[in-house]
C-alpha cells in the first residue's frame, strides 16, 4: 500500500512539472511578442490604406470643387453609388483641362498626356501609379466596368488642342467638344449603369453645347493673354478679327459673332433634350449640366451677346437651387 502510494507522488511530481511548463508556454511574453508585433502592424497597415484612400477621395473632391464648381455640384446630385466615381471622372478631366495653361512648352504638356496615356494602360492593367486621381479612376473602372475608349478619347482630343491655335471652323469646334466632352457624359451614364442608345445621343449633343459654351465663357480670360479662339469662319462672316476680342470690343459685329456660337450651343441643348421621352428616368442625373449650359446661354442673352459683360463673369448664386430642383424632378 505504501508503495502504491509513492508511486502516485512519484508521477504527480512529474505531472506537475509538465502541466506548469505547459501554461508557461501559453504565457511566455517573448512568444507572444513577435504575434502581437504582427497585429500591431496589421493594424496600422489597414489604418495607412484607410487613410490613403481617403486622401485620395478628398483630392479629387477639392479639385473638382475648385476648378470645375458646376461638375462638383452637379456630381453631388448623382445617387451614392455613382457619386465617388463621378468625382474621379470629372478630377481626370480637369487634370487634362489645365495641362494646357500649366505649360510653357508643348513638349511639357505632350509629357504630361503620356503620363495620363500610361495611366490608363496600368489601370487597366489592375497597376495605377500611386497618384489620387489615378487610384480613384482605377476604382471607378472596376466598379463600374468604364469604356476604356472614352478616357483616350479624352486625352486624345486634349492633346490635339497642345497646337494652341484657334479654330477654323464652327465644325472643327464641334469636332473637338464631341471627342473632348461627351465621353465623359458617356462614362457618367456608365457610372449610372445606363446603356441605353437615346442616353448615348442626348449624351453626344449635351457634349457638343458643354464644348461651345466652355469656349465662349473662356473668351475674355484668354483674350487678356492675347489668344482667341473663337471660330475664324464666324468671325470673317461678320468682320471680326481677333484684336476686336483682344481689345474686348463691344461693337455689334464682335456681338453678331457670340450670338451666332451661342446659338449653335442653344440648338445642341435642344436636340439633347429632345431624347428627353425615350431617355431612361435612370440616365437623367448624367444631364443635370444642361441646367448650367442654359443659365450661362440666358445670362449672354441678357447682356446682349456681349461676351464681355461683368455679370457673366460672376456665378450665379441660385444655380446650386435650380440644379437640385431640376435633379428632383428627374428632368434635363
Amino acid at each position: 500500500m505504501a508503495a502504491s502510494i509513492s508511486c502516485i507522488k512519484q508521477a504527480g511530481s512529474c505531472v506537475k512539472p509538465a502541466l506548469f511548463f505547459t501554461v508557461q508556454r501559453k504565457t511566455s511574453p517573448v512568444s507572444a511578442c513577435p504575434r502581437r508585433a504582427a497585429e500591431i502592424r496589421s493594424v496600422r497597415a489597414a489604418a495607412s490604406a484607410s487613410t490613403d484612400v481617403r486622401h485620395n477621395e478628398r483630392f479629387c473632391l477639392e479639385l473638382v470643387r475648385s476648378r470645375d464648381y458646376e461638375g462638383f455640384v452637379c456630381s453631388l446630385l448623382l445617387p451614392e453609388a455613382a457619386r465617388r466615381s463621378a468625382l474621379a471622372l470629372r478630377a481626370f478631366n480637369v487634370e487634362l483641362a489645365q495641362v494646357k495653361d500649366s505649360v510653357s512648352q508643348k513638349s511639357l504638356g505632350l509629357m504630361r498626356m503620356q503620363f495620363w496615356k500610361t495611366a490608363i494602360e496600368d489601370i487597366y492593367r489592375d497597376q495605377p501609379p500611386n497618384q489620387p486621381v489615378s487610384v480613384e479612376l482605377w476604382r471607378a473602372v472596376k466598379k463600374h466596368n468604364l469604356t476604356k475608349r472614352w478616357l483616350t478619347r479624352i486625352i486624345a482630343e486634349r492633346e490635339k488642342d497642345l497646337d494652341d491655335r484657334g479654330y477654323r471652323n464652327l465644325q472643327e469646334l464641334e469636332s473637338y467638344a464631341e471627342n473632348a466632352q461627351s465621353p465623359l457624359f458617356y462614362l457618367l451614364l456608365e457610372s449610372l449603369g445606363v446603356k441605353d442608345v437615346h442616353a448615348d445621343h442626348a449624351a453626344s449633343h449635351v457634349g457638343k453645347a458643354h464644348g461651345i459654351v466652355t469656349c465662349l465663357r473662356a473668351t475674355p480670360h484668354l483674350s487678356a493673354r492675347r489668344r482667341v479662339y473663337l471660330p475664324l469662319d464666324i468671325c470673317m462672316l461678320h468682320g471680326a478679327s481677333q484684336e476686336d476680342f483682344i481689345r474686348r470690343s463691344q461693337e455689334q459685329h464682335v456681338r453678331d459673332v457670340v450670338y451666332d456660337i451661342a446659338s449653335q450651343a442653344h440648338i445642341h441643348l435642344q436636340h439633347a433634350r429632345s431624347f428627353s421621352p425615350s431617355v431612361p428616368a435612370a440616365a437623367t442625373p448624367a444631364f443635370l449640366h444642361t441646367v448650367v449650359l442654359e443659365d450661362f446661354l440666358q445670362r449672354v442673352r441678357k447682356a446682349d451677346f456681349d461676351i464681355f459683360h461683368p455679370s457673366l463673369q460672376k456665378r450665379n448664386p441660385l444655380l446650386a437651387i435650380q440644379l437640385y430642383l431640376r435633379s428632383w424632378k428627374r428632368t434635363y
